[in-house]
């Protein structure tokens, strides 16, 4: 198994890319003057403020000043409140007994168990309804609520009671550590019966595996068993992502050339722990560089690839889009930058920032803080910039396949049921996971197809071939950033629908309350059609200064907002105006 063998040189990645938890920061001597202004303004307030003040809400407000004014999103305060919830949304690490569950008709439900968890192991399935925790019910709990019952410290047992088929089941769980896995097929194979050949040629039968009498099956990988093309998909980067990547192709055979290609599926990934792409990009490639970062207070590192512990050379296709990010584009832009990989989807995120996260003294929480870019083998940084129209990792020409919202909705609704272990996912229809095209068909997914087929007709022309477009002509870099302002166009409309909601909402609870809130100023009859006509503006003298054209209905709420009001009664046109220029 790799456990990390690419060469660093520097000292960022022999740690966490992303991550330093539960170092503790070494301050040097601050310039103790930049304090004083904010000592003066809290000891006044708080000697002399009409009511007795909440210091920690002060200096939470202070710190996260501090914070925002670098205007980099990436850069945050984490309180000691939030500390915990932090760390497992970064590591996937947590105490608990292994369930994903959300609320469904106002009942705790649980989505689906997390495999090789105490719940998995118990027996619990998906769609089951936690009704009791430890003798308390959930009804009216929040699920946050729920999951602080059903958490604990690792070996202390949690008893709960679920309904299913109109029965009320109680459970009792020993908790522990939970390591949520990233890795994942694209379908959950159910439990065969013992000494069964499983449908994915790269599991075992179930009695091969330990605890088989309680296995609830694994993923399919294969998508074409027949070429022996596998899937694996990635949801995140954590520390454990390089080992379940290298334990999976392990247990598919690839080091033993029994992997005909690769389909590896990085999108929606948000990113996670540089070190764990950095592993996986090390499986692909002999040498060359995977990556470098550089920043104010650190000197360049550069990862590069050896050849110790390189997989078998066999056709490897990278899913992305814009849900890819960070660690993604790492990986995925390593992989084609060496030539190793096409990149099939669409344009990744564009985030090319390293933070890491600091805890700070005394347990005041932590500091997750920017501290370097980094740079793709050919040097470029994909951080995304609003001023360029290039960012982040492009696909492969030919191998461009945009995706409707909802075609992504769709595809997106089939994988989750996909996700869930346990229970009737189809209804009884007839399932063929060995069958490459019914495959295709059941998950809803162009981009998958588009890359499945490229691996396919790779395969068949045979290793000297080049690759066969499936997908479309990368467009210019103009209309792929004008898929990027079609995206904001549409939060913009969004933002704009819900600012009319919110109006409706005020005018039905100043009429159920007999109130009248402040009303913008009425500039001109509701009834008039000025789409089409111009709006003149005068300085004080007198003198035009523009004369704008109007090309939609929402001139007056905008104006509304402006410092306008209307002349009482209407003055006249100003005598040098021209009177040509009138609407």
């Amino acid at each position: 198994m790799n456990s990390g063998r690419a060469l660093y040189q520097g000292g960022l990645f022999g740690i966490l890319g992303v991550a330093v938890v539960g170092s503790t920061l070494a301050l040097s001597r601050p310039d103790y003057s930049f304090f004083d202004p904010i000592i003066d303004v809290e000891r006044i307030i708080a000697q002399r403020y009409v009511s007795d003040p909440d210091r920690d809400a002060m200096r939470l407000a202070a710190i996260n000043g501090m914070v925002e004014s670098l205007n980099d999103p990436y850069t945050v305060y984490v309180p000691p409140t939030q500390t915990r919830n932090f760390t497992k949304d970064l590591t996937g690490d947590f105490v608990g007994i292994g369930v994903q569950i959300g609320a469904r008709d106002g009942v705790l439900t649980v989505i689906t168990p997390l495999e090789d968890t105490p719940a998995y192991r118990a027996g619990v399935l998906a769609n089951d309804r936690i009704v009791e925790i430890s003798g308390t019910s959930t009804a009216g709990l929040s699920p946050d609520q729920c999951v602080d019952l059903l958490t604990g410290e690792p070996g202390t047992e949690v008893s709960f009671v679920v309904e299913r088929d109109g029965q009320r089941i109680p459970f009792k769980v020993t908790r522990e550590r939970i390591v949520a896995k990233t890795v994942k097929g694209f379908h959950w194979q159910a439990p065969k019966p013992a000494d069964a050949p499983s449908a994915d040629p790269g599991v075992p039968p179930a009695s091969g595996r330990p605890d088989a009498a309680k296995d609830a099956g694994a993923w399919q990988s294969f998508i074409d068993p027949a070429r022996r093309i596998a899937y694996i998909r990635l949801t995140q980067f954590t520390p454990t992502s390089g080992d379940e990547i290298a334990s999976t192709l392990d247990t598919l055979g690839a080091r033993e050339g029994k992997v005909g290609g690769l389909i590896l599926d990085l999108r929606f990934n948000p990113g996670g722990v540089l070190a764990d792409a950095i592993q996986i990009a090390d499986l692909f490639l002999k040498d060359g560089t995977i990556v470098s970062t550089k920043g104010r207070a650190h000197d360049e590192e550069v990862a590069r690839a050896v050849a110790d512990g390189t997989l078998p050379d066999f056709p490897l296709a990278v899913l992305i889009n814009g849900g890819s990010a960070s660690a993604s584009e790492v990986l995925a832009g390593a992989l084609v930058e060496n030539k190793r990989a096409i990149i099939v989807g669409t344009r990744s995120f564009g985030k090319g920032l390293v933070q890491s996260v600091i805890s700070l003294p005394s347990g005041h929480g932590q500091l997750k803080i920017t501290e370097q870019k980094y740079y793709l083998p050919s040097g470029r940084c994909i951080q995304r910039d609003d001023a360029s129209p290039e960012w982040g990792v492009d696909p492969t020409p030919g191998f461009y396949v945009p995706m409707t919202d909802d075609e992504t909705a769709e595809f997106l609704r089939v994988r989750r049921e996909e996700e869930i272990i346990g229970g009737d996912r189809h209804g009884g229809t007839e399932e063929r996971w060995s069958d490459p095209a019914w495959i295709i068909e059941r998950l809803k997914d162009k981009q998958l197809a588009a890359a499945l087929k490229a691996v396919q007709l790779k395969l068949d022309a045979g290793p000297a071939a080049d690759w066969t477009a499936t997908g479309e002509a990368l467009p210019a870099g103009a209309s792929l950033s004008s898929g990027e302002l079609s995206r904001v166009g549409k939060l913009r409309d969004r933002l704009e629908r819900e600012l009319s909601r919110l109006d409706r909402r005020i005018a039905q609870l100043e009429s159920a309350s007999g109130s009248i809130a402040a009303q913008p100023p009425d500039l001109w009859p509701d009834d008039a059609d000025l789409t089409g006509g111009a709006v003149e503006v005068f300085d004080k003298t007198g003198k035009r200064v523009a004369r704008l054209s109007i090309t939609g209905p929402d001139v007056e709420r905008w104006l509304a907002e402006a410092d306008v009001k209307p002349d009482e009664p209407a003055a006249d046109a100003p005598a040098n105006a021209d009177p040509a220029s009138k609407p």
